[in-house]
């Protein structure tokens, strides 16, 4: 579960990463929703890899 946790945590920060450096660079709406969103989609991956890995199911 470690693992899991790592990768995941690791996707939201370069999530992040990419939220800023589109900002940076000016980049499109779309772009910077896109960057939101992953990050988003990555943080309740997390909190479900956590919730489940507590239950012992992961």
């Amino acid at each position: 579960m470690r693992e899991a946790i790592f990768v995941i945590a690791l996707g939201i920060v370069l999530w992040i990463i990419a939220f800023v450096f589109a900002i940076v660079m000016n980049a499109d709406t779309n772009v910077l929703w896109i960057c939101v969103i992953g990050a988003a989609f990555g943080a309740m991956g997390l909190r479900y890899t956590i919730k489940r890995g507590r239950k012992g199911a992961l």
